[in-house]
């Protein structure tokens, strides 16, 4: 009797051998094994069987058969509920394929219950935020069982769900400052060095900067017009409603783009700006490329690693610099909430904008020093 109760609910071996920790069971007879973790991420037996019951759980059957897979719910999701925005399906597709799937692919819904879910997820060598993300989407899997009819309409489970640590950041967002942004552009050839110009005087997400046609700049009122984006080559919509907008372009900036026009191949008004020419300017630059041509010239400014998105946050980190107020900061990082830049509210003027815009063009190009202002 003892053995059979054993037998039922497995046990967790330690491998000495490779350092690691294995959950052994029986299916259907013959004996199986799951790699659970290392010691350094479960250091006693106590803490690889709770990340062992998560994939137990999962064995468990159901006696509600009639609900659909989580298979066959992620397939109706992507027919009828998966968002529009590239960048945003791209990254559903990814939790849903590497995680979601692999783990419950062939589970019922109904299976997918408050307590094996968080102790599933509790397991994943993964950020706090990513796997808030995995929970948000088993979620959405619930809601669309419960509107399609496929389960009665009750409490979503995935509401009991907690995700520790989601709403802190694991790295702290990374703001260079004046002479790092001085040194690090003097290592950028062209157009890499007008790309980078661009992004920390208008504060753009790299996808919006990639996404920049010639057409969008009003050389006689001296605006940029921010309404695309590009992701892995696909052009679609900004992020959000607030981040397509008209930016006051300072002339100093002006006379950046200008010099850059004449000088590349590819200047008709619906070129890209910085149009690829290893395929004759048909897509802009890759991300990719852009990211090791971003490395290569942090490593040669000595300033260490950076992302393309310390761009947008050194925008950030100079507009509190140079002494905007806050209402004028979230107009000109064109966050859609005001809480994301500083949570005041307020609202601005369009001098106000340009004047902050000019005084980050001048930190930007010429290394100028402003004081800031007393709030």
């Amino acid at each position: 009797m003892k053995r059979a109760q054993r037998n039922a609910r497995g046990c967790v071996r330690l491998d000495r051998r490779r350092g690691t920790w294995n959950y052994l069971y029986y299916d259907q007879g013959k004996r199986r094994s799951r790699l659970i973790g290392n010691r350094q991420q479960y250091p006693t037996k106590a803490t690889a069987w709770k990340a062992a019951e998560a994939f137990r759980s999962s064995l468990q059957p159901t006696n509600r058969s009639t609900a659909p897979t989580v298979q066959t719910l992620v397939d109706q999701f992507r027919e009828e509920k998966m968002p529009k925005r590239y960048s945003t399906r791209l990254a559903y597709e990814s939790w849903f394929r590497n995680h979601i799937l692999l783990a419950w692919g062939n589970r019922c819904i109904t299976d997918l219950q408050a307590r094996p879910v968080e102790l599933w997820l509790d397991s994943l060598d993964l950020s706090p935020k990513s796997r808030l993300h995995i929970r948000t989407l088993i979620r959405e899997l619930w809601d669309l069982a419960m509107w399609a009819g496929h389960v009665p309409v009750e409490r979503n489970p995935m509401e009991l769900v907690t995700v520790r640590g989601a709403t802190k950041r694991t790295r702290k967002p990374r703001s260079l400052t004046v002479e790092e942004f001085q040194k690090f552009i003097r290592h950028l050839e062209e157009p890499f060095r007008t790309l980078a110009l661009v992004c920390v005087c208008f504060g753009l997400r790299i996808s919006e900067c990639l996404a920049l046609k010639w057409s969008d700049v009003d050389w006689l009122n001296g605006k940029l017009r921010v309404e695309r984006g590009i992701v892995r080559q696909q052009v679609g919509e900004v992020k959000t409603i607030y981040s397509g907008r008209l930016m006051a372009v300072d002339a100093e900036m002006l006379q950046v783009l200008k010099a850059w026009k004449q000088t590349t191949q590819f200047s008709a008004d619906e070129d890209w700006i910085f149009a690829s020419p290893v395929q004759l300017g048909a897509p802009p630059w890759s991300y990719p490329w852009l990211w090791r041509v971003f490395q290569k010239a942090a490593a040669a400014a000595q300033i260490g690693k950076l992302g393309t998105h310390t761009m947008r946050h050194t925008y950030r980190s100079w507009l509190d610099a140079v002494g905007p107020g806050i209402a004028v900061q979230q107009k000109l990082t064109r966050h859609s909430d005001i809480r994301t830049t500083l949570n005041v509210y307020g609202d601005v003027i369009t001098d106000e904008m340009a004047q902050a815009h000019t005084k980050v063009v001048g930190l930007a190009l010429n290394g100028a020093q402003t004081e800031r202002k007393a709030s």
